[in-house]
């Protein structure tokens, strides 16, 4: 998973509900997981007056490191009430997928959604609003706000445009809930974010607003609330994130730097996938990169930045990380693995730029796999890789060492390079950049009784996978990134 492409999917940044509130005087943690008493989806919805949120009380630099210190204790105690109570039968749990009439709260938003769109005003007020009643809550924020909003209103336009399928909403919103944990989201930051909301909606209409209106829209933030609160208190027994020390920092381009970091606890994860990233230069601002490293008894992880633009992110890891840097990892995601009965086929890997840094942990667990050195278990047979890596330039191998010592070390692992400097893209096709790289593969052989991985910017996977469909290979052959991002609005219109 590329920066260039993958920015959207940050687990950790959808959607922009407000993170955790910092260290109260008193434990603002229920003692039973946090799920409102009252039914998830109510008919009649009471918008909170003013709920109760804690003031900030952090050290300067060390913005929610004291919160999240609470909030681990708090976790470990409602886990240990749950272990001890394991020989209670628990209280059945409504269906709130099966309970919710999302179908009729659509028609209902959809038929005013022209009064609050584009997003931009309504989430605007939105988060005027709440910093306004609740100014603590501003500085557990990132600075730049413009991410935060993008992903908000890719989460309102999902919600709308899926609500008659709730039980795909529901799994959607508990994923997210899960991966909200490392933000420290608490029930009384939903509850400040509704009541915000509600004022954000009546300021943004006008007079043609319609409380029946206002209803839906609770009623629709409300099932999507608790699908997340559900989502984290099922992901209660495994950490919130994980910290790493960068023990390595390599600049092999100006814009462009390798990473190992050391965890500091054991860190599940399998080769192919990708994790959400926050550095300490820019607290609250989580973005995902794909590991490009197998899992490895010493406990470290390796990534491939690339910058893609000045004071964000990507910027802080390659310009401002110094060995000795903690980061801290969100949980792993994604479906780009190999798979046990995967071990024996012949492969087909197409890596476009940083897209390299995925496929390279994939060649390392299938070299592991072969060798009988993944967890102990006997060599076994396995296929032949053809492994094709596109750049615009020698320039831009920047891990040619380290794929000419692949190349030589495997028989069965075939290495196509191909460079495409001199190639002048069309002028109204995206992809053509990427043509060269596309028509090699296609080109070179007949892959459709191979398993396919591609990674590497959206374009220059959309043209390869293209190419493959066009000579016959299944889709179900196929293993990619870019995974279309669950929350991108609907074709023509603006995320805003």
């Amino acid at each position: 998973m590329q920066q260039s492409y993958r920015s959207a999917r940050s687990a950790s940044s959808l959607p922009s509900l407000p993170p955790q509130a910092s260290v109260p005087s008193e434990p603002a943690v229920p003692s039973e997981p946090a799920v409102p008493s009252e039914p998830a989806v109510p008919s009649e919805p009471a918008v909170p007056s003013e709920p109760a949120v804690p003031s900030v009380r952090h050290a300067a630099g060390t913005v929610g490191g004291e919160y999240h210190a609470l909030l681990a204790r708090h976790d470990a105690m409602r886990l240990r009430r749950r272990i001890l109570g394991q020989g209670r039968a628990p209280a059945p749990e409504p269906d709130t997928a099966a309970l919710y009439d999302g179908a009729a709260d659509q028609r209902l938003i959809t038929q005013y959604l022209d009064l609050v769109t584009p997003f931009a005003d309504l989430i605007a007020h939105l988060y005027d609003e709440m910093f306004a009643r609740w100014p603590c809550l501003r500085s557990l924020f990132p600075a730049s706000m413009d991410f935060q909003r993008v992903h908000l209103a890719r989460a309102f336009w999902y919600l709308i445009e899926n609500l008659h399928r709730p039980a795909e909403v529901a799994a959607t919103f508990r994923q997210l809930g899960h991966d909200h944990r490392k933000l420290g989201v608490r029930p009384a930051h939903y509850e400040a974010f509704e009541a915000a909301l509600c004022v954000a909606l009546r300021r943004t209409a006008g007079p043609r607003w319609a409380e029946a209106v206002e209803e839906a829209w609770v009623r629709m933030l409300r099932f999507a609330v608790a699908s997340m609160v559900e989502g984290a208190d099922a992901a209660l027994a495994e950490p919130p994130c994980w910290q790493g020390t960068v023990t390595a920092h390599e600049r092999r381009r100006p814009d462009l730097a390798v990473l190992r970091v050391r965890l500091h606890e054991p860190y599940p994860y399998r080769a192919g996938q990708f994790a959400a990233v926050e550095s300490p230069l820019m607290r609250q601002a989580w973005r995902p990169y794909s590991l490009a490293s197998a899992p490895a008894p010493d406990g470290e992880v390796a990534f491939h930045i690339r910058r893609t633009g000045p004071g964000g992110v990507s910027d802080a890891l390659v310009s401002g990380t110094r060995v000795g840097d903690v980061l801290r990892l969100g949980p792993a995601h994604g479906t780009m693995t190999l798979r046990d009965e995967d071990r024996s086929r012949d492969l087909l890997m197409v890596a476009g730029g940083t897209g390299w840094a995925p496929i390279k942990a994939l060649l390392e667990d299938w070299a592991a796999r072969r060798r009988g050195t993944d967890g102990g278990l006997p060599p076994r047979s396995a296929g032949r890789v053809h492994l094709f890596v596109g750049a615009r330039g020698r320039a831009e191998l920047y891990d040619a060492a380290a794929l000419a010592e692949l190349a030589a070390r495997h028989d069965r692992l075939r290495v196509v390079r191909v460079l495409d400097e001199d190639i002048v893209p069309e002028r109204d096709d995206p992809s053509a950049g990427y043509g060269p790289l596309a028509e090699a593969v296609a080109r070179e052989g007949r892959w459709s009784d191979h398993l396919a991985f591609v990674s590497g910017p959206a374009a220059m996977v959309g043209a390869t996978v293209a190419r493959l469909t066009a000579a016959g290979m299944p889709a179900d052959h196929m293993r990619h990134d870019p995974v279309p991002d669950p929350l991108t609005p609907p074709a023509g219109r603006c995320a805003t």
